[in-house]
């Protein structure tokens, strides 16, 4: 009886604490009734640190009084566990004690910088590109930052924009696969563990379409084509549980999206039932006074907020303008409460009122900052993404019994070019820890290869002064590994290029070394889709190794010796000029298609063919795969049906590698035009030398549908033609089948 009694009077105990404990959205109600309206705009409001601007910098000397006052929600720029404490220390100087969130761009790294996101897309590995992010958020979460800025997670399509280098490229599919695996990554198993930061999802929406590749520029789509290409990574965002959006800042259709209610109130809180708050981009509020969309700062803070921004990055259209258009009776209490309410919400989730130091602590950043395995992780993730363009004579892996090295070109010794734009730039951390691609090769090579160099040409510069030493320097070598490209700054935000030709001389180098007859590997460093047609068409080993990061030099050297054999596959189909651009892969047939390179009243140019220099999808081995027996389980399904695909794929090589197979599907006719194919699935698979395995994959009603006239997503009866194969231009199995009522 003693032990019933006392069972019972523990269960009761328990249950009225539970009742007791009051839950995140009972605590967010409760302060919202002790703000005033100014400490409510206040939460709405977003500063930079003056040290480190990402834009138009406004100096605000009344800052600190503001953040003592409550005056401020978030600060931006603010890294470091000892900086951000202090920050935080002004803010529980304030009447509420509300915290302050600091958001920082971390978008390939904090301190171990993994490869430029559109280098991590070409691995096509998933779950690297997951651990890179978790990397980077326990780094960054232990510096005091509770925010990143990323992904971001627009489809990009003309390379002249600077921005790819931040993206996963053209693929709606594998873009959103990508987006899904990278909130994970910075958010870990939930926010408010000492691991994770608040991902961002940006830029919402369509910025990667923006007119003639020109950074901030507009955005003209039907609501079709935004739907169906450029919403979709958002929603795989959304669906993995994003706490935060930012909006963009081009208009759509003439609609600034900062000040879009259709995308922001009716797609994103409305019919996605997102929960999470939006930020703008820097000042992009104030900017729609420049847009021509808003007559003054004022207008310009009831269109945001009207349209659902909820919070204000260095704009100040908020801070000076809200509050009298609550007065006005314009702006409804209602509206303020909503975006000040989703922000409480993420400092209660993340723990800040319970402690708003806990991110803030030197000896766990001192930790995290140092952790070995980070290094090693960048390494393999960094050699997944080199992409193996071209190896006709099969120069490569080079053999560690090579007696003489040539290692030319102005990358070779380069640190910070390594470290690709938008990385974290730590005043207090010397350049040592980044691996130049020379390091990397004098770390691989052993001592009976003597290794030479010669810059040859400068990225930018015209002078071929330089010539004649790398000519001598290749003339003494067995094999000579070339490396040029673009700068570290040539691409990223605000980079956009009219001409993303091989800049300055180099190509001119390249033919110069050829003429030696030596041996030659290209190594081609950049952050967007290059234009170099005369290497490409006449070099037989090209590597496309982006912006690697810290572990750029390792990878490289793992890669040109074999320790790693190639897998990359490219997110981006290469131009062979700038006149073809936007180009990609899923474009629509016409009705005069140019087949075999008939240009005769086609859909073609006089001057250049339609097709491009690299496919979307392509990348080499240093082995080969077979792909054969196809199956389908049947060739005819109804809507609620599936097909189950297999096909086996052979390592015919001498060597283990991994191949990624892609399926494509194309819907031969509709009541919309489709695309002439759609990736659809992929699959990354290792198989060791001369091993099989059979791949399946399974369709269903999903992969089939589109959005049709009405912006319904729906699948019609009809054929499909069906395309397995090592990239979008290299199909190896096809077959087809029918969607039936």
């Amino acid at each position: 009886m003693l032990k019933k009694t006392t069972l019972f009077l523990f269960l009761l105990s328990f249950f009225i604490g539970f009742s007791q404990q009051k839950t995140i959205d009972q605590k967010v109600e409760e302060l919202l009734k002790k703000m005033t309206l100014e400490e409510k705009i206040g939460q709405l409001n977003q500063y930079t640190n003056d040290a480190n601007p990402t834009g138009p910098l406004v100096v605000n000397p009344n800052k600190q009084n503001e953040i003592k006052s409550g005056l401020l929600g978030s600060m931006l720029n603010v890294n470091g566990a000892e900086r951000t404490r202090k920050y935080q220390e002004l803010a529980m100087q304030s009447r509420l004690k509300i915290p302050l969130l600091f958001g920082l761009d971390v978008i390939h790294g904090y301190k171990t910088t993994f490869p430029i996101p559109l280098a991590e897309a070409a691995s096509w590995d998933l779950q690297a590109i997951e651990l890179s992010a978790r990397i980077a958020a326990v780094e960054a979460s232990a510096s005091g930052i509770h925010w990143t800025f990323a992904p971001m997670v627009d489809i990009g399509r003309d390379p002249r924009w600077g921005r790819v280098m931040e993206g996963a490229g053209e693929d709606t599919y594998l873009g959103s696969k990508i987006a899904f695996a990278r909130v994970k990554g910075f958010q870990g198993k939930k926010l408010g563990d000492l691991n994770s930061v608040m991902a961002c999802a940006k830029h919402f929406a369509a910025y990667g379409a923006a007119v003639g590749g020109r950074e901030y520029n507009s955005v003209d789509m039907s609501n079709r084509m935004l739907w169906e290409t450029y919403l979709p990574p958002f929603k795989a965002a959304v669906d993995a549980g994003a706490a935060t959006f930012m909006n963009s800042f081009n208009d759509i259709n003439g609609i600034p999206a900062t000040g879009n209610k259709y995308i922001q109130r009716d797609i994103l809180k409305g019919k996605w039932n997102f929960k999470g708050f939006v930020v703008s981009d820097w000042g992009s509020i104030g900017e729609m006074v420049t847009h021509g969309y808003s007559k003054d700062d004022k207008e310009a803070a009831y269109a945001a907020i009207t349209a659902g921004s909820d919070m204000d990055m260095e704009s100040n259209a908020y801070r000076n303008n809200l509050a009298q258009l609550v007065k006005d009776n314009r702006v409804p209490m209602t509206t303020i409460d909503d975006a000040v309410r989703r922000i409480l919400r993420k400092k209660f989730e993340l723990g800040l009122f319970d402690d708003p130091y806990r991110y803030s602590n030197q000896e766990r950043q001192n930790e995290a900052l140092s952790n070995p395995e980070h290094s090693k992780i960048a390494r393999e993730v960094a050699a997944k993404s080199i992409v193996l363009l071209k190896n006709e004579k099969n120069v490569l892996p080079l053999s560690k019994e090579t007696k003489t090295i040539a290692f030319i070109g102005p990358m070779v010794k380069s640190k910070r070019d390594n470290h690709g734009f938008w990385s974290i730039d730590l005043k207090e951390i010397d350049s040592t820890y980044i691996v130049s691609q020379w390091e990397g090769l004098q770390n691989k090579v052993g001592k009976n290869t003597k290794l030479l160099y010669a810059k040859g040409c400068g990225v930018l510069d015209e002078s071929k002064a330089g010539f004649q030493e790398a000519i001598d320097v290749a003339n003494q070598s067995d094999v000579v590994i070339l490396s040029i490209g673009e700068r570290h700054n040539m691409s990223g935000e605000a980079k956009s290029r009219s001409n993303i030709h091989l800049p300055g001389v180099q190509e001119e180098l390249v033919k110069e070394l050829q003429k030696t007859g030596k041996p030659i590997v290209i190594l081609m460093n950049a952050g967007r889709p290059l234009v170099f047609n005369w290497t490409a068409d006449n070099m037989p080993t090209i590597l496309y190794t982006w912006w690697l990061g810290t572990e750029a030099g390792n990878a490289i050297a793992d890669v040109l010796f074999g320790d790693y054999n190639p897998s990359g596959k490219l997110p981006m189909t290469f131009p062979r000029d700038e006149g073809q651009i936007p180009i990609y892969y899923n474009y629509f047939n016409t009705g005069r298609p140019s087949i075999n390179e008939d240009k005769m009243y086609k859909s073609s140019y006089i001057d250049l063919p339609n097709t491009p220099q690299f496919s979307f999808g392509h990348g080499l081995s240093y082995t080969t795969f077979g792909y054969s027996d196809l199956k389908l389980s049947k060739t005819k399904m109804k809507s609620s049906e599936t097909i189950e695909i297999s096909l086996k794929l052979t390592n015919t090589g001498k060597i283990a590698g991994e191949e990624v197979v892609q399926l494509y599907l194309h819907d031969r006719y509709a009541s919309v035009v489709r695309p002439v194919k759609e990736l659809k699935d992929f699959q990354k698979i290792k198989l060791e030398a001369g091993e099989s395995k059979t791949i399946t994959f399974i369709i269903d009603k999903e992969k089939l549908s589109f959005y049709n006239s009405d912006l319904k997503w729906t699948a019609e009866p009809g054929e499909f033609g069906l395309m397995i194969g090592s990239s979008s231009s290299d199909i190896r199995l096809q077959s087809q089948f029918e969607l039936i009522k």
